[in-house]
């Protein structure tokens, strides 16, 4: 099957079966290799600001998609901000300042080359696309336009779909990924007294100073293991908060 025979193929699958609340169907492995990548995952923005990773591929794509979030950097953030495309094809020869957080985590997980294209209409980010690949080396314009075209399917089924599949509320939609994360974001944002998206921050601090994975401190905050009360007030340890 040719190059372009395979992409009609993966554009065809990538609508979800009637009823379903999925956000895409078909195989996202398949849709990374005919762009001439290992992996792919698309993350959604909530209507709470949130990123949500809703496909991806087996292997090391959920793991970076959610170094990023943790993080708070890296391609995707790039995208997002900036509403462009970003590549990067040898992150062993990239300037540690780019993402300095990221860097070394993502080569340690076998990354060496990036590709994000950002899911917009108009100055509205709704979501991104992050390909990534063990091997470096450039993305061909053939490349390129596939994937491009992917993001305009993709971006399409997203704008189709209910918009209630994007209010990723404290507590509901457990099927997201990140689930835990949202709920103990809510949880956090009225133990410190914040907004949610201070919350968030406060989450990412405690997990980059703890070396911890995200997931895994958001569910010792729901399993209230883990507090984020005001200074002066201790949590269930007798310690004051982080």
């Amino acid at each position: 099957m040719s190059g372009s025979a395979k992409l009609v193929q993966v554009l065809a699958e990538l609508r979800p079966e009637s009823g379903s609340t999925d956000f895409f169907g078909g195989d996202p492995a398949r849709c990374a290799i005919v762009v001439g990548f290992d992996g792919v995952a698309v993350s959604l923005t909530t209507a709470q600001g949130f990123s949500e990773l809703v496909w991806c591929s087996p292997g090391v794509s959920a793991d970076l998609e959610d170094l990023q979030f943790s993080l708070g950097q890296g391609p995707a953030w790039d995208a997002a901000a900036l509403l462009t495309i970003i590549a990067e094809p040898e992150l062993r020869a990239m300037p540690v300042d780019r993402w300095p957080a990221l860097h070394a985590e993502a080569v340690a997980l076998g990354v060496r080359a990036v590709l994000c294209l950002p899911l917009h209409l108009g100055g509205a980010c709704l979501g991104t696309v992050t390909f990534q690949r063990a091997t470096p080396g450039p993305v061909s314009a053939q490349a390129l336009l596939d994937a491009r075209i992917l993001a305009a399917a993709m971006l399409r089924i997203v704008l189709d779909r209910p918009p209630e599949l994007f209010s990723a509320t404290a507590g509901v939609h457990t099927q997201f990924h990140r689930a835990a994360v949202h709920q103990a974001t809510g949880m956090i944002s009225v133990q410190a007294n914040v907004s949610l998206a201070q919350a968030l921050l406060l989450l990412r601090a405690y997990c980059y100073r703890h070396d911890r994975p995200v997931g895994d401190v958001a569910a010792d905050v729901v399993a209230r293991r883990v507090h984020f009360r005001e200074p002066s007030e201790p949590d269930a340890s007798g310690r004051t908060k982080e």
